[in-house]
C-alpha cells in the first residue's frame, strides 16, 4: 500500500473509529519515529554478548533482563489500576527497596549507557523491552510490544509493601494461595501464571541477592520449555548442602546433582493438580507454551501503561 494510499485513509476514517488498538497502533508509529527500536535492540544485544565474553561462565544479563522488566510490571493491581510498567517507579524507594527487587539495581546500571544512546526512549520502555529481546534473541517467541509509557519524577505513587510475588511462603498450600492471589490481583488466570512462570528457563538464582542458589536449567541462556520438563521429570530433594559445606541459604530444591535447583514456588506447581496440567501441556508441547508465554508476557508488560501491544498495522483494523 503507497503513501499517498495510507494517508487518504487517514483522513477518511471517522474520528471515533481511531480509539483502543487503532490509536495505539497510531502511537506506535510515532514512537517508532523518535526511537528506532532496531538499533535500540542491537544495542541491548551487544551489551549482553560484552557482557557474556567477560564473565566467560556461560552465563548472561538476558535472564536478569526479562526479571527486570517482569518486576517492573509485578505491581498492578487491576482493581484500581495502580502500578504496572508506566512510571518505571523501581528506580525510587519504596520499589527500589523491595526485597523481591534485590540485585536489579545492577540491571538498570548497565542499561544506562542506552539509556544516554537513545535519551528519547523512557526508563519504562527501555526496562520492558530489555525483557522482550532477552527472550526473543535466546530463541523465544516473538513478543508483541508498544512504545509510550512515561517516567515518573520519583516513587510516591508506589505501594510502600512488597507487591511482587514471594518464592517462599513455608508450604506448598501458603505459596500456591500467595502466588495465585499476586497473579489474580493483575489479572492472570492459573493457565498465564504457569506459562509466565515458565521464563525460569533462563537465568539463575544468587545468594547475594536472593539468598537462594543456582539455575533452573541446564540451559540458562536458551529459552525453552525445559522448566517444565524438568519439574516434571528430575527427583527434587531439599537441598541440605552447598559445595561441601551445610546449606545455610532458605528452603530450596535440587536435582541428584546439585547442579540445578527449583524454589518452593516452582514445586507448588506440581504439587496443585490445577496447575500441574498447564507445566503437562507445556512440558510436552513447546510451540503451545511459546504461543501461551508470548500472549501473558505481552499482557504482562502493558498493564498499567497508556499503550496496548499491536501486532499489525492500523489500517488493517477496517
Amino acid at each position: 500500500m503507497n503513501a499517498a494510499r495510507i494517508t487518504a485513509m487517514r483522513m477518511a476514517a471517522p474520528a471515533a473509529a481511531i480509539t483502543g488498538a487503532s490509536l495505539y497502533s497510531i502511537q506506535d508509529v510515532h514512537a517508532k519515529e523518535a526511537v528506532d527500536l532496531d538499533k535500540v535492540r542491537a544495542s541491548i544485544v551487544s551489551l549482553v554478548d560484552t557482557n557474556a565474553e567477560k564473565r566467560g561462565d556461560g552465563t548472561s544479563l538476558a535472564g536478569t533482563f526479562i526479571r527486570l522488566a517482569w518486576h517492573s510490571c509485578g505491581t498492578y493491581d487491576k482493581k484500581d489500576g495502580s502500578g504496572g510498567s508506566n512510571g518505571a517507579l523501581m528506580r525510587f524507594k519504596p520499589e527500589a527497596s523491595y526485597g523481591n527487587n534485590a540485585g536489579l539495581d545492577m540491571a538498570r546500571s548497565v542499561l544506562e549507557p542506552i539509556k544516554k544512546e537513545f535519551p528519547d526512549l523512557s526508563y519504562a520502555d527501555l526496562y520492558t523491552y530489555a525483557g522482550v529481546v532477552a527472550v526473543e534473541e535466546a530463541g523465544g517467541p516473538k513478543i508483541p510490544f508498544a512504545l509510550g509509557r512515561v517516567d515518573e519524577s520519583d516513587g510516591s505513587k508506589s505501594d510502600p509493601n512488597d507487591r511482587l510475588p514471594n518464592a517462599h511462603m513455608g508450604s506448598f498450600k501458603n505459596v500456591t494461595d500467595h502466588i495465585r492471589a499476586v497473579f489474580s490481583r493483575m489479572g492472570f488466570s492459573d493457565q498465564e501464571m504457569v506459562a509466565l512462570l515458565g521464563a525460569h528457563a533462563m537465568g539463575r538464582c544468587h545468594t547475594q541477592r536472593s539468598g537462594f542458589w543456582g539455575p533452573w536449567t541446564n540451559a540458562e541462556t536458551t529459552f525453552s520449555n525445559e522448566y517444565f520438563r524438568l519439574l516434571l521429570e528430575e527427583r527434587w530433594s531439599p537441598k541440605t548442602t552447598h559445595k561441601g559445606k551445610p546449606w545455610t541459604g532458605p528452603d530450596q530444591f535440587e536435582d541428584s546433582t546439585g547442579n540445578i535447583m527449583m524454589l518452593q514456588s516452582d514445586m507448588a506447581l506440581i504439587a496443585d493438580p490445577a496447575l500441574k496440567k498447564w507445566v503437562e501441556i507445556y512440558a510436552k508441547d513447546e510451540d503451545r507454551f511459546f504461543k501461551d508465554f508470548a500472549a501473558a508476557f505481552s499482557k504482562l508488560l502493558h498493564l498499567g501503561a497508556p499503550v496496548s501491544p499491536v501486532t499489525k498495522p492500523w489500517y488493517q483494523f477496517w
